[in-house]
């Protein structure tokens, strides 16, 4: 049944003494409407020469009716059963292309009646490019020829992309390796008529887990049925002509990976048994590589069930993980393997270890490098030169190691070993570029390779370009952005001879283009024109103010003041909003260290109260709630003091600079943002009011860990208590708005915790209103929904708080 566009709020004190009121969706008004309801810019993506760009369309919002849609939700998955793909998904409108060079695109030509499309791929050789249309029957396979622009229709509706993508491109760029609905697929099973031949039955064999709060779970055999039908496909080959051929029969396809040089292929399949407290990637799992005629080559993995995995944010299940091609070869699979059994209790002296495994597979695989701490990633580069990382969350460290894959016997060099919160200390991300085989490897030029730095630093952002030597291990420094009116994001060296690189600009005004900037010349040549879609709120104040904690920790925010309020005089006071998000850390010079750029370009969206300097409110934007945990004390040990000791220095901040009345501030954040507000209303008498967003307020409902808190409940739980805004209802008098998805999809959040909380609330006497969003999940996505949020905070801002 469609639904229906009327839906009831639960409330409390407040807009009405009734404990329900009938409400139709109502928008914001005049000046947050016009903020609210743009036209928004198109998404660029370029081939890896940078001769063509291709521009994506889509509509600013979703409507309700796209979120209305049939829906199974099952091993993790949100499921359209009728179109066989994503009920999540966010449809691209629209296609246009345009060489990089010339200044006007070209509408792709032929592409489907009111198009909704997706799962946008380049081919190999960057000739054509591949999409998925969904239809109001299924998913269809598109392939655009990028030279003419033109598009059109290789397959019926009949693809499976319930798991994600439905193709891949093979090597000849004239055959694409398609997964399809299976002829004989089953009918599906509807639970609410079909009765239970016995009951749902779980069991425990005594291992210890640390399994968090999952949504969209498995709860009996006819969810194992339902799945087992909408995940099942089968493998086709099918031409650019529309000429199909069947590949492999029908199976559970998770994973299809070629090799570089594209004669392997990798698939990957999911078995039972299936679990019930558990998502569908932490089901068993076998990997088969094959040639290109489907023949066998060699079993390479096969992972068990993994409903048992060890505390710890760095521990892993046993076995090989990230198992994938390795990029600079052309058929040579690498692995990782625990060295510590997965548990990162145990002691030991390397914690992973990074094997390779060359095609067809007659050798055994051998060891290329030991990691003294958990395997974060690799990037190949050459026979002799590779680059990998490995971190460990409770110290925060990170290491990089410069190894030489041909000869292990080599000690590794570590080139890298930081915090990796210290912004400040960043050396950047490492630069790369297509080998023969059409994969990413590491940019090796001379004997060098290249960073591409934030550059986060005490007086301000200024990106930057290294070049490090593989043999003196010395870095010199090539370009330094030195804007301090606007913010330049390096994106990619397109010519390391002649310095061009691949840029983004923006000011507090100038929409985000990009740019070809020649670091030796300094030339500057615009690609994109994008204008500013908020020309309203050009005029607004905008500054990035910094100030201490009273221990001393530094903090910072991103200040908004009304157009044409006098700074100098200051005569009216204005009410203050801050907008938040706790984050952990264990030292305090890296929660000290500041990633806010006053020239990013100001962008309001329903994520923030930065629509509200238009109605006369100072707005404090991503305030700085460093969490702290040093040495061996964790983060949340003293919780409450610091986040009440985080909003005194934000509100001090602000009223120093003699801009607010300090009796008008309320407090917001979404999530874990949402927690805060709850206990900052609850143990402090700082804020006026408070608008929390699709939290968690019952830690006893999440027992096993929630954000950074690796400690269970029975560890801890003075912890899990004292830090629920739910146990403590009793103490919380303060107007507080409540707005949850009624949908949620986020491990943790589930709707039921604020509607709970709201009940405690309301029985206690407390000011509380709780709006529930239909069809909404952790974010929110339909226009009718994000409107009405923002009329709902503006009703509840204007009663509580400014007047």
């Amino acid at each position: 049944m469609k639904l229906q566009f009327t839906f009831l709020f639960l409330i409390g004190l407040g807009f009405s003494s009734m404990a329900q009121e009938n409400l139709n969706f109502q928008k914001p008004s005049a000046e947050i409407l016009a903020l609210a309801d743009y036209e928004r810019s198109p998404s660029v993506s370029m081939d890896s020469k940078k001769e063509y760009m291709l521009l994506s369309y889509r509509n600013t919002y979703k409507t309700l009716d796209d979120l209305n849609q049939e829906e199974m939700r099952l091993g993790g998955l949100r499921i359209n059963p009728i179109t066989n793909i994503s009920s999540t998904v966010t449809y691209i409108n629209n296609l246009k292309l345009r060489k990089v060079t010339d200044k006007v695109e070209t509408q792709v030509s032929g592409l489907p009646q009111n198009p909704r499309i997706t799962n946008i791929s380049w081919s190999q050789n960057e000739k054509k490019i591949g999409f998925t249309n969904t239809t109001n029957t299924g998913v269809e396979l598109w392939v655009i020829d990028v030279v003419s622009a033109s598009a059109k229709k290789v397959t019926e509706a009949n693809l499976n992309a319930n798991l994600g993508s439905p193709y891949s491109w093979m090597k000849d760029n004239e055959t694409l390796l398609v997964k399809m609905l299976p002829k004989n697929r089953p009918t599906l099973i509807d639970s609410k008529k079909d009765l239970p031949k016995g009951p749902t039955v779980s069991t425990s064999d005594g291992s210890k887990s640390q399994n968090r709060t999952y949504q969209d779970l498995l709860k009996n055999k006819t969810d194992e049925a339902n799945f087992d039908a909408l995940v099942t496909s089968e493998l086709y080959k099918v031409s650019l002509s529309g000429k199909t051929e069947l590949f492999k029969s029908a199976d559970i396809y998770a994973g299809e990976s070629f090799s570089p040089d594209g004669n392997y292929l990798m698939i990957t399949t999911i078995l039972k048994p299936y679990s019930y407290i558990v998502p569908l990637s932490r089901f068993p799992q076998k990997s088969v590589v094959y040639d290109l005629n489907g023949k066998e080559i060699k079993t390479v993995n096969e992972v068990p069930l993994s409903e048992v995995i060890p505390k710890g944010f760095s521990s892993v299940r046993k076995g090989k993980r990230s198992m994938n091609w390795r990029a600079d070869q052309p058929a040579t699979l690498s692995y990782v393997v625990a060295l510590d059994e997965g548990d990162q209790a145990n002691k030991v002296e390397f914690r992973d270890e990074i094997l390779i495994w060359e095609a067809p597979f007659n050798n055994q695989p051998y060891s290329v490098l030991k990691t003294q701490q958990r395997f974060g990633g690799i990037i190949w580069g050459n026979e002799t030169t590779a680059i990998a990382y490995d971190s460990w969350y409770d110290t925060r460290n990170q290491k990089a190691y410069l190894f030489n894959p041909s000869n292990p016997k080599l000690a590794p060099k570590i080139i890298m070993d930081r915090n990796s919160q210290d912004i400040y200390s960043d050396p950047g991300n490492l630069e790369t570029k297509r080998n023969q085989y059409n994969r990413s490897v590491l940019a090796i030029e001379n004997n060098n390779v290249y960073l591409i730095g934030d550059g986060f630093t005490k007086e301000g952002q200024f990106p930057f370009i290294d070049e490090f030597n593989l043999a003196t291990l010395k870095s010199k420094r090539l370009y330094t952005s030195t804007f301090k009116d606007k913010k330049e994001d390096l994106q990619s060296i397109e010519d390391f001879k002649k310095g061009d690189v691949l840029v983004q600009i923006q000011s507090k005004t100038d929409f985000p283009n990009y740019y070809f900037r020649n670091i030796k010349s300094g030339k500057l040549t615009q690609i994109t024109n994008f204008k500013n879609p908020f020309e309203s709120i050009k005029n607004v104040y905008k500054e990035v103010i910094k100030y201490k904690r009273k221990d001393g920790v530094e903090l910072s925010g991103t200040l908004y003041l009304p157009a044409g309020y006098d700074r100098t005089k200051k005569a009216e006071k204005l009410p203050l909003l801050i907008w938040a998000y706790p984050e952990e850390f264990k030292d305090k010079n890296s929660a000290g260290q500041s990633n806010k750029n006053p020239n990013e370009f100001t962008f309001p969206n329903y994520g923030s109260f930065v629509y509200w300097v238009t109605k006369g409110y100072a707005v404090l934007d991503d305030a700085s709630f460093p969490i702290i945990g040093e040495g061996k004390t964790e983060p949340n040990d003293t919780f409450m003091p610091q986040l009440i000791a985080n909003a005194e220095a934000a509100i001090d901040a602000v009223d120093n600079l003699d801009y607010i009345n300090r009796k008008k501030v309320a407090i917001g954040g979404h999530s874990y943002g949402a927690f805060m507000t709850a206990n900052l209303l609850t143990h402090s008498n700082l804020f006026a009011c408070g608008i929390a967003r699709s939290g968690a307020y019952n830690r006893t409902l999440t027992p096993f860990g929630f954000q950074s808190e690796q400690r269970n409940y029975w560890d801890v739980p003075e912890i899990y208590n004292g830090m629920s805004p739910f146990m403590n209802a009793d103490k919380m008098k303060t107007p507080l708005l409540l707005v949850h998805g009624d949908a949620d999809n986020n491990p943790g959040t589930f709707t039921l915790q604020s509607e709970r909380y709201f009940q405690a609330l309301k029985n206690l006497g407390a000011p509380v209103r709780l709006v529930l969003l239909p069809k909404e999940s952790h974010g929110y996505a339909a226009k009718d929904n994000i409107l009405h949020l923002l009329w709902e905070q503006d009703q509840f801002l204007e009663k509580y708080l400014k007047n």
